[in-house]
């Protein structure tokens, strides 16, 4: 009510990207409706990346939830010389190499998703087949060091570019390169007898 000393918040409806630079200001300034505008336009893509990087959906929803949690409170802080969503890939991505890293054995083969196939192609050899193959790309994406996976998810299933790899996970362009490079490498020896 005006005059009665209560700040009436404006409720920020789904907007634009064009809009994006005022969300991510009001919710620097504590707006928790321009927040929850901006987790529910990045959520997804974020939960995305993580569950590739991750393998395991579950672990991803965590990890997502702790990167929020995380920008939520920094966003004060946050400089705006990159974009929010450059600056969101590196908090989830650093939160996924954070749980990679923790983990004593690599990702159990059976947490990564498979694709269904369509019902009309779907034989019992097909899939076994298909079984197969997935269970062997999952064993060689367990393999790769945490920093090859993530790079290697970010440029081949996310399709964000070396230079936005070398600033979301804070390195240099040649050490993204060689990252990728040796991912595609191992991969492509593990699937070798797959083609």
């Amino acid at each position: 009510m005006p005059g009665d000393g209560n700040q009436l918040t404006e409720r920020v409806p789904d907007a634009v990207p064009s809009d994006e630079a005022l969300l991510v200001v009001r919710a620097g300034e504590g707006d928790e409706d321009a927040f929850e505008v901006l987790v529910r336009r990045h959520g997804p893509t974020m939960l995305q990346l993580a569950t590739r990087v991750l393998g395991d959906r579950a672990d991803a929803e965590d990890a997502v939830q702790d990167a929020f949690v995380s920008a939520w409170r920094k966003l004060p802080e946050f400089r705006r010389d990159a974009s929010f969503h450059t600056w969101l890939y590196r908090i989830v991505t650093n939160r996924c190499l954070n749980r990679l890293r923790a983990r004593r054995p690599a990702a159990d083969l059976d947490s990564v998703p498979e694709q269904a196939a369509p019902e009309h192609q779907a034989s019992p050899a097909r899939a076994a087949e298909s079984r197969a193959a997935a269970d062997a790309l999952a064993k060689a994406m367990a393999a790769l060091s945490p920093e090859q996976r993530v790079c290697w998810v970010l440029r081949e299933m996310q399709g964000l570019s070396y230079e936005s790899i070398a600033e979301t996970v804070g390195i240099s362009l040649q050490a993204v390169r060689g990252r990728v490079f040796r991912a595609r490498r191992s991969l492509t020896e593990a699937m070798s007898a797959w083609r």
